[in-house]
C-alpha cells in the first residue's frame, strides 16, 4: 500500500580527502559554489550512492549503473519479473517508486513524479578544494623517457549537509511503500558508509533525521539544511578562515535549534521522529526528545 503521512530528511556526512562529486565537465573538479566557497553534490549523486547500497541488498533497481540500452533493460526486467509492459516492470523497482521515472519505448510511454526529492547537498561551512599531481602507470608514447603526470582534486574535509521530502501523493501513482521509505533511510547511512572507492574514501555518515507528519498533513519545515549551523562547542561563530581549516569534528557542534524551534511550532502534526548520528557529531539547541516525548526515538551510530 502506497505510504500516506509525508516525511522530511535532514543528512549529514564528512569528506576528508576525497572528491564528493566531480563535475566531468570540468576534468572532475568537485564541485563548487565559488561566491560561498562551498563543496556541493548533486542529488543525483545522493541518489546513486542509495541505489549502489541497494543493488549491494539484492534489491530490484532500474538505474544499476550498466551500459544498457533502455531497451535491453527493460527487457531484462521484463523477463525477470514475468511482465508484458515497462510500466508493470516499474512498480517492481525501488528506485522508480521512490525517485519517479520518464519512460517512452516503442509505443508506451509514461512520466511520474518520484515522491522522494532531494535538494543538492552543501557543505555546512566554508571548504578548500586542493590539487594533488602525481606520476601516471605508464608514458603517453613509446619514445617517451618518463613515465606521464596527473593531476587529480580532493576536498581536505567537509561536512555535507542534504535535505528530502517525501511527498505522499505521487506514491498513489508510483506505489511507494512505508517499507520503501525505511529502506532510503537505511541506505543513505549504509551507503556512504560503503563508499569505499579511491575517489571516496572517507565519506562516513554522521546524522539522519527524519520527521514523519501525521496522515493528512500536506506542510513541512522546508530546507533542514538551511536550519542548522556548524559551530564552536562553546556556540560560537566560527571565522571564515576556521571554516576553510577544519579536518576534524572536533571542537565543533552542529547548532539545530533552528529545526528544533520549527519542529515545536508543528509538533501536533508531527507522529514521530528518528535522529541517527555519529558519536562524534554534537549537536547542540536539540530538545525534541522534551518536546514529542514517547514521539522521539535516538540512536547513536
Amino acid at each position: 500500500m502506497a505510504f500516506a503521512g509525508r516525511r522530511e530528511f535532514f543528512f549529514a556526512y564528512t569528506v576528508t580527502d576525497a572528491n564528493p562529486n566531480g563535475d566531468p565537465l570540468n576534468a572532475n573538479h568537485p564541485r563548487y559554489d565559488e561566491d560561498t566557497e562551498q563543496i556541493l553534490v548533486s542529488d543525483v549523486r545522493v541518489k546513486r550512492t542509495v541505489r549502489d547500497q541497494w543493488l549491494r541488498e539484492g534489491k530490484s533497481v532500474f538505474v544499476d549503473g550498466e551500459t544498457n540500452t533502455l531497451k535491453d533493460r527493460v527487457e531484462t526486467l521484463r523477463k525477470s519479473f514475468g511482465v508484458t509492459k515497462g510500466e508493470e516492470a516499474m512498480r517492481h523497482c525501488v528506485d522508480t517508486r521512490l525517485f519517479g521515472v520518464t519512460f517512452a519505448l516503442g509505443k508506451e510511454a509514461f512520466s511520474w513524479t518520484g515522491p522522494v526529492q532531494f535538494k543538492w547537498g552543501r557543505s555546512l561551512h566554508r571548504a578548500k578544494v586542493e590539487t594533488v599531481q602525481g606520476t601516471a602507470a605508464f608514458a603517453t608514447k613509446e619514445t617517451s623517457g618518463q613515465r606521464s603526470f596527473r593531476s587529480e582534486y580532493r576536498v581536505p574535509f567537509c561536512l555535507i549537509g542534504v535535505y528530502g521530502i517525501a511527498n505522499q501523493h505521487p506514491s498513489a501513482t508510483t506505489g511507494a511503500t512505508e517499507e520503501d521509505l525505511d529502506a532510503l533511510v537505511e541506505a543513505l547511512w549504509k551507503g556512504t558508509a560503503n563508499l569505499i572507492t579511491r575517489s571516496k574514501m572517507e565519506h562516513r555518515p554522521r546524522l539522519l533525521l527524519e520527521i514523519r507528519y501525521r496522515n493528512g498533513f500536506d506542510g513541512a519545515i522546508g530546507s533542514l539544511d538551511e536550519k542548522v549551523r556548524l559551530v564552536r562547542r562553546d556556540g560560537s561563530v566560527l571565522s571564515e578562515e576556521e571554516q576553510r581549516m577544519l579536518r576534524t569534528l572536533g571542537g565543533v557542534a552542529l547548532d539545530m535549534a533552528g529545526i528544533a524551534e520549527r519542529l515545536a511550532a508543528l509538533q501536533d502534526s508531527v507522529a514521530a521522529v528518528r535522529l541517527l548520528r555519529d558519536a562524534d557529531l554534537v549537536p547542540t539547541g536539540w530538545n525534541a526528545g522534551d518536546v514529542l516525548k514517547e514521539r522521539y526515538r535516538e540512536e547513536t551510530r
